[in-house]
């Protein structure tokens, strides 16, 4: 009897076609700033087999941050000059910031860009962590790295659509929310991006 793949659904869904998403989806009508620079960054989509089936990684930013306290992220950062694309930023991010050693993530692809409106364009990196590994939260950046399982993130009912004014205007945003975590704006959509590239 074959054991199930349970890394062959996102291989699937890697392979279909989606475009890039932005923290303005749910906000046509905001006004871009003109001449806007993106800075690029890349994040690990991080996922390893658990209780139940696969589970995501996720961190807790540190509340003593300036940007995006106590916010719920993906690991990872802008790239840096050594850095040959975003793959390699994102597994050194994860080793900086929750030690994640590289060698034990297989890399399965990337997600198109995702524009947030802090001025990043963010490539989404799907690995998954074929080893155990006991993290190790960065002291001032991470307060706890935690697991959810991925079958939650990846369910589209599970989603909603919720708002708050920032810099004088409404915006939108998705969240998916999970006990105490409350996941949202970036890193719920590109959940929500990838939940409806894994749904049939």
């Amino acid at each position: 009897m074959t054991t199930p793949d349970p890394i062959g659904p996102l291989r699937a869904a890697l392979a279909r076609s989606g475009g890039a998403t932005s923290d303005h989806d749910l906000n046509p009508d905001f006004v871009m700033p003109e001449g806007r620079v993106l800075r690029p960054a890349a994040v690990l989509v991080a996922l390893r087999p658990g209780p139940g089936g696969l589970r995501l990684i996720l961190t807790k930013r540190s509340s003593r941050l300036k940007h995006h306290p106590g916010q719920i992220a993906f690991p990872g950062g802008k790239l840096d000059e050594g850095d040959s694309g975003p793959v390699a930023a994102a597994l050194r991010e994860a080793q900086e910031e929750i030690g994640l050693p590289p060698e034990t993530v297989e890399v399965l692809g990337t997600m198109p860009p995702h524009e947030t409106v802090t001025g990043f364009t963010v490539t989404p990196v799907l690995g998954h962590v074929r080893h155990d590994f006991d993290p190790i939260p960065e002291a001032g950046e991470v307060d706890e790295v935690f697991e959810v399982p991925f079958a939650h993130v990846i369910t589209p009912a599970h989603f909603a659509v919720q708002s708050r004014f920032w810099r004088g205007q409404k915006r939108h945003y998705y969240t998916v929310p999970y006990g105490p975590y409350y996941i949202w704006g970036a890193t719920a959509r590109i959940l929500r991006a990838l939940a409806d590239r894994v749904a049939p």
